[in-house]
């Protein structure tokens, strides 16, 4: 019996990266998986993937930024299984302008909260109810290591949205935590995604970043997936408000008195 037997999860931004490995790897460890994306055809690919398997996913395009939509994408894992027990809120952006104070626009800063922020608020907006129906369940926000770190290459935008995330999770959780509704943030460290790829152009730039991981190697995506899975699973059953740092150490070093490792 899987670790997620007979639950049903909703996972945004499962198009693809860690969200389409989270969508794998919950539906193997048995769970009912609502893939959710803006880009459709991406959505069906990872689901058909799934089913091929033989286990048990429907796709649902949805723009989070969307309110109609995302009640649509919890109608349909409600509608279609009967019930709700995990929301991974994975779906995130890192756009291309964000940088430090002076340089950031407007329009960047808008749409990384719209996405990133918001986002997040609407889907646990529309699935708190649902989960209450059914005497509770699980809510995973990905978050960052920079939610508790400034980043060494300037991402303005990006980090204050992680550094939100973070904390709407805390408070959902304590308002929450006696409705048998648990919140958590899964916080990553670097992993070469194509978020993160775009930062690391050639040799010089990716060495520049892993001088300041203890570890000395960028995470893998089934690694990140590991800590969500967890979160998600009843093995956390006594764990919420809290931040999954899954990161290689870098917090920690930089939070000794010694600072960053050289």
């Amino acid at each position: 019996m899987g670790r997620l037997q007979d639950k049903v999860a909703i996972i945004t931004g499962a198009g693809n990266g860690m969200g389409a490995a989270g969508a794998a790897r919950f539906a193997s460890e048995g769970a009912s998986v609502v893939v959710a994306d803006n880009d459709a055809d991406a959505a069906r690919t990872v689901a058909d993937a799934i089913t091929g398997e033989g286990g048990r996913a429907v796709t649902v395009e949805v723009d989070v930024r969307d309110a109609g939509a995302v009640d649509a994408m919890v109608d349909t894992a409600v509608s279609t299984w009967g019930t709700l027990d995990v929301l991974y809120n994975n779906a995130g952006i890192s756009p291309a302008g964000d940088g430090d104070a002076t340089e950031t626009t407007e329009e960047v800063w808008d749409l990384t909260f719209e996405v990133n922020v918001k986002g997040v608020y609407l889907c646990c907006r529309s699935a708190i109810p649902a989960m209450l129906e059914h005497g509770g369940g699980s809510i995973i926000n990905v978050a960052s290591f920079v939610a508790h770190l400034g980043a060494a290459t300037p991402q303005l935008a990006y980090t204050a949205s992680k550094g939100a995330v973070l904390s709407m999770t805390r408070e959902i959780a304590a308002v929450h935590a006696r409705q048998g509704i648990r919140a958590n943030a899964l916080c990553p460290g670097p992993v070469l995604t194509p978020l993160l790829a775009k930062f690391m152009e050639d040799q010089a730039q990716r060495e520049r970043r892993l001088v300041h991981i203890p570890m000395g190697r960028f995470g893998e995506v089934d690694e990140m997936v590991n800590g969500a899975l967890f979160l998600a699973s009843d093995e956390s059953s006594y764990m919420t408000g809290q931040s999954l740092l899954v990161d290689g150490g870098i917090t920690s070093a930089y939070t000794t008195p010694e600072g960053p490792p050289c």
